[in-house]
């Protein structure tokens, strides 16, 4: 007779693709490749401003930040239904194909649309980060400073662009700085691509989060409160890269100066970042303090920077602002990293960091504002509408504070 031997038992599932540190590692080199080499946003500005004038500058930039805001809300919906490498890939090969359009582009119409359409695209990385960092970190505490990595790594990727972008388009012109970014876009796509593993299986009980609606998140009052704080801080954080240009261009000063006062907001991230972080987080990764109270004092610290920085006139003034803001970013990048790794479900990771990068896309939106105010009341005026703005950062991290005691953290993914 013939004995059929019983199937053998299945073997425990291991994670397909790369393991979880290379994963990180890829995406954090990633994300700094993508801000080290974004001149496109740092300089449009200053390239629009020098061919049309400081008006329509301002109109560019403001532009742009309606594309981050649609971008942001579309790239964060992508990444939590056809996965994070996809998603990430896609947006960042359209980026380059923007980025290579404005290298050619000379028509303020064309410029205009290119504008919107690099805002849709340049940070489209960032729900994807988030979404990968919390798929493959069980741990709350490991989630939340590997978040503030990828904080950490956009602040000091944008200083180092925007300082090392001034020189170099000193030398070479705007439109080879636009044609960088095209090639370091498609570069970091290729990254990505060849990485990070494709969208995994997902458990038949996790995929109602999958398809949580927007209208849904933002029933969670804990991110209606964080978003609101966070566009009133970030609009004095994302001054250092409208405001400073504008105000720097109406004192005459050349790209190399903007790139001086960069490179120091840089330096000073790096001096600070280790103990000051060391003092926000504990060594069981969890942060020692609220996230509503480190977040008020970023926001604060943020204003009190940039208002500091509008009232200027002189590189040196510039760079002593841009200096004292850092503080402020290190608080910002570390509740805000704790809260995404703390607050969101599983399955709608991508959504919530979409909102907390549409916070900062709203906030872009303030350069044709500032510019109007500059005509209107001058420099004053412009410090006094940043300094309100970060105390009403501050002002609501209180409802913050008291929803994120009352409202239970979300299970690790």
């Amino acid at each position: 007779m013939t004995v059929t031997a019983p199937p053998p038992a299945a073997a425990p599932s291991r994670p397909s693709g790369p393991s979880a540190r290379v994963v990180i590692t890829t995406l954090l080199a990633t994300t700094f490749l993508v801000k080290a080499c974004g001149f496109a946003y740092d300089f449009l500005g200053y390239s629009i401003g020098a061919a049309h004038g400081t008006t329509a500058a301002g109109a560019a930039l403001t532009v742009f930040g309606v594309g981050w805001c649609v971008g942001q809300l579309v790239s964060g919906a992508m990444t939590d239904r056809i996965g994070a490498r996809a998603a990430c890939t896609a947006g960042l090969l359209l980026a380059a194909v923007i980025c290579a359009g404005l290298a050619v582009a000379s028509s303020l119409h064309a410029l205009l649309l290119l504008a919107f359409c690099l805002g849709c695209t340049m940070d489209v990385h960032r729900p994807a980060v988030s979404a990968q960092i919390n798929d493959r970190l069980t741990n709350e505490g490991a989630r939340t400073r590997a978040q503030g990595w990828v904080y950490w790594v956009s602040n000091v990727g944008l200083s180092l662009s925007s300082g090392v972008g001034g020189f170099v388009a000193h030398a070479h012109g705007y439109r080879f700085l636009f044609a960088l970014n095209a090639v370091a876009c498609v570069a970091a796509a290729l990254l990505v691509r060849a990485m990070l593993s494709g969208r995994p299986s997902t458990p038949r009980g996790e995929r109602r989060h999958e398809h949580a609606t927007y209208a849904q998140i933002v029933s969670d009052p804990r991110l209606r409160w964080m978003v609101a704080a966070a566009v009133a801080a970030t609009t004095c954080a994302y001054g250092l890269i409208s405001v400073l240009p504008l105000v720097m261009s109406a004192d005459h000063l050349a790209p190399s100066a903007y790139g001086t006062a960069m490179l120091a907001n840089s330096a000073a991230v790096l001096l600070l970042s280790p103990p000051l972080t060391r003092l926000l987080v504990g060594a069981d990764d969890r942060v020692r303090y609220p996230i509503g109270p480190v977040f008020a004092a970023g926001s604060l610290i943020l204003g009190a920077a940039m208002a500091l920085a509008a009232l200027q006139h002189t590189t040196l003034g510039y760079t002593t602002a841009a200096v004292i803001m850092v503080p402020g970013e290190i608080c910002y990048s570390v509740a805000a990293g704790a809260f995404v790794a703390t607050a969101a479900p599983p399955g709608a990771i991508g959504r919530y960091q979409a909102a907390l990068s549409v916070a900062g896309a709203i906030a872009s939106l303030t350069p044709l504002g500032i510019a109007g105010a500059l005509n209107a009341g001058g420099r004053p005026l412009v410090a006094g509408l940043l300094i309100t703005s970060a105390a009403l950062g501050a002002l609501a991290c209180v409802p913050l504070a008291r929803t994120l005691r009352t409202s239970p953290t979300s299970a690790p993914a």
